[in-house]
């Protein structure tokens, strides 16, 4: 199998990688820089950054399968990080009782044959409609303050959440399934 790459440095990407591929991965960094604030769809957004991140990674190789993704929260627009609990209360405040989406972007890229492969996953979160007191103790329960959208459906945040439409590993930051049959299409071997 030849060698993957996985361009990012989150420990939530590496442990859903690690599902399907074990440790048969290495880190490498991006230094691809995202700009979120383009006037572009959602989808659009999500393959500028994935390809970047990919493709800048990909220029550090020789040889190898690098595995670009961007993942973010989009609801009436681009949802980030909050970074303050003022700024999460609002924003949880904002998606109570909605639809939100969650869009990746995931490009994948052969550096051996310059075969480059890039598609966008969409998962749909019907949000629960929550109380000021719900948002709250949930802000001090799960501190999502680094967490685009202000919530980890990996942890507390799944309280928060009443059904899902699409893939749930694309709402924790890895498409799997879409990965996979994008692997395969490279003729990596997982199964």
């Amino acid at each position: 199998m030849k060698k993957l790459y996985l361009a990012s440095t989150s420990p939530r990407r590496k442990e859903l990688l690690k599902q399907i591929v074990g440790n048969n991965f290495s880190i490498i960094s991006s230094d691809f820089e995202e700009d979120n604030e383009l006037k572009v769809s959602p989808s659009r957004l999500a393959v500028i950054n994935s390809r970047g991140k990919a493709r800048a990674a990909a220029e550090k190789l020789k040889s190898g399968i690098v595995i670009g993704c961007d993942t973010f929260v989009w609801h009436e627009g681009f949802l980030g990080k909050p970074h303050t609990v003022a700024k999460a209360r609002q924003t949880l405040k904002k998606i109570s009782g909605k639809v939100v989406k969650i869009y990746s972007g995931l490009t994948v890229i052969d550096v051996d044959n310059n075969q480059e492969i890039t598609d966008v996953a969409i998962t749909k979160l019907y949000m629960k409609k929550l109380s000021k007191q719900e948002i709250d103790h949930y802000i001090a329960a799960d501190n999502p303050l680094d967490n685009a959208g202000a919530f980890k459906i990996q942890e507390k945040g799944a309280l928060l959440v009443e059904r899902i439409g699409g893939c749930y590993n694309n709402v924790v930051g890895l498409p799997l399934f879409m990965l996979g049959q994008i692997l395969t299409k490279m003729r990596v071997d997982l199964l």
